[in-house]
């Protein structure tokens, strides 16, 4: 789909459909909406007269034109409670308004840009904010299916036009719709792996598509091999390895733009492409959905995509350790001893606690780089989705300003984070008799332990994790930019991240 941005009066748009917008509680629409109106003999304010549209977040309403205007048809969609509008809303309208477009068989619209005039948001933000909501909105995986139902037959969005009144306000809208677009393509793409059936996106074939993307993008990219992983002292990720015909795969993907050996912000994001439990074995009830254990990874190698694209001036580092975690003759065991990269031991209690395992290696390996910070992003433990449910990731940090850093680009991109403790006290969880420490600590605390054990090579650095366990898929769609199925959780938190780095 193509997004282009023109200045011009929305009521003077000729195409399929205009869509202008209404919080609740208004009875005469001003600005584009209000301009529309009149245009139309007052048509909106008879809808709103009547109670037949509230402008409730995301309902949306249909007129027709009937020759008042060159558009044919008027969308009008809901922006919700004004003292609670924020880009999220915008994201949402959008969507809702795009969904719309497309089950009436619209190939083409004109849109104003959601919250920049009354609603009082940076045109800029907004922008952004309309291209991610409306381009999120037509995601659907249907690469497997040679029977698609309606809903995936639909007619396909080919264009919209984000329609600007005032020339100052033309450049930043163009640029914030270009981000937009930009972001979008990546989560998409983010979710895409996700999606993929574990057979499709084995560890060798996420490698071989972030070859592709890294050419693509001007990324520096290099995949380690199992031979590579042993010399580097990889003990923890080859144990977890060990068990499985697929090969696992290091993938590290830099940006630098400049060309600088300046500190780097480090991403690290768990690829584990299907986890079994390995020997420590899962019950059979839902496994199919361990072909997402790898949505950390997904989520850092989209995230460096779009860093590519958007040509942030940072240098950064994306590290995804990629592995499966099977049963097999060769599977590690209960009770063996792994050594790290850094040359600390852990002793396996579960082998479903691979996670933790691979990510100490990658830890120990982002280490060389002598980060700014460190990030890592994992689909980690049931017990934070259990805490949190889906509509938060466990934040835990060994640095306060990391972790404040994340938690305002949790709330401009709407991926919401709970900073959760790793004191001392829990420590005492993972002790081990015969290693440095063993790779679980019980039922209680479940979440805090495992970072606990991230934290042990983390300490020469700032750092902070990510438990996306809850919020890395849903089974029901909760806004209408996020179909069921994977999310792309982390990719816009992580971009925003980058670009609100000083």
């Amino acid at each position: 789909m193509n997004v282009e941005v023109k200045r011009g009066a929305i009521q003077d748009e000729q195409t399929e459909l205009i869509v202008v917008n209404l919080f609740e509680q208004v009875t005469e629409p001003g600005g584009a909406t209000g301009a529309v109106d009149k245009a139309l003999g007052g048509q909106i304010r008879d809808l709103i007269a009547s109670g037949d549209f509230k402008g409730k977040l995301n309902d949306t309403a249909l007129l027709y034109a009937r020759d008042a205007i060159p558009a044919k048809r008027v969308l009008i969609v809901g922006l919700g409670k004004r003292e609670q509008f924020n880009l999220d809303k915008v994201r949402q309208a959008s969507a809702a308004a795009a969904r719309k477009a497309r089950a009436l068989g619209v190939t083409r619209f004109s849109t104003i840009v959601h919250g920049a005039g009354i609603g009082g948001l940076d045109p800029s933000q907004a922008a952004q904010a309309l291209a991610e909501g409306t381009l999120l909105s037509q995601y659907r995986f249907t690469q497997h299916k040679t029977e698609k139902d309606d809903r995936e037959n639909g007619t396909e969005l080919e264009k919209v036009s984000i329609v600007v009144v005032n020339e100052e306000t033309v450049a930043p809208v163009r640029d914030g719709a270009r981000a937009g677009e930009q972001i979008a393509a990546a989560v998409k793409w983010a979710r895409d792996l996700v999606n993929q059936p574990a057979n499709y996106a084995t560890p060798s074939i996420i490698a071989d598509e972030a070859r592709r993307m890294a050419k693509a993008n001007g990324l520096k990219f290099q995949a380690l091999g199992p031979a590579d992983m042993r010399s580097l002292g990889m003990g923890a990720l080859m144990g977890v390895a060990q068990g499985s015909a697929q090969e696992p795969r290091f993938i590290i993907l830099e940006h630098n733009p400049r060309g600088e050996d300046t500190p780097p912000i480090v991403l690290i994001g768990k690829g584990l492409t299907f986890d079994s439990g390995g020997i420590s074995i899962k019950p059979s009830d839902g496994m199919e959905k361990m072909k997402g254990d790898m949505a950390g990874g997904a989520a850092v190698l989209g995230a460096m995509q779009a860093i590519a694209a958007l040509r942030l001036p940072h240098r950064v580092i994306g590290l995804v350790p990629a592995t499966e975690n099977l049963p097999s003759s060769t599977a590690y065991k209960p009770g063996d001893v792994v050594k790290a990269l850094t040359g600390k031991t852990i002793e396996v209690i579960s082998t479903d606690a691979e996670g933790r395992l691979i990510l100490a290696d990658a830890l120990g390996y982002a280490q060389r780089y002598q980060p700014l910070a460190a990030v890592d992003l994992a689909t980690l433990t049931g017990a934070c989705f259990v805490a949190l449910g889906i509509q938060a990731a466990g934040l835990f940090s060994n640095d306060d300003p990391l972790a404040a850093r994340i938690e305002t680009a949790a709330e401009a991109a709407n991926e919401k984070v709970w900073r959760m403790p790793i004191w001392d006290e829990y420590a005492k969880q993972i002790k081990s008799d015969v290693a440095d420490m063993k790779n679980t600590g019980g039922r209680g605390a479940g979440a805090i332990t495992a970072a606990i054990l991230l934290s042990k090579f983390a300490d020469k650095m700032p750092w902070a994790h990510l438990d996306i366990a809850g919020t890395a898929a849903i089974e029901e769609e909760e806004v209408p930019y996020q179909p069921r199925g994977a999310t792309g959780y982390g990719v816009r938190l992580l971009v925003q991240l980058v670009r609100d780095w000083k």
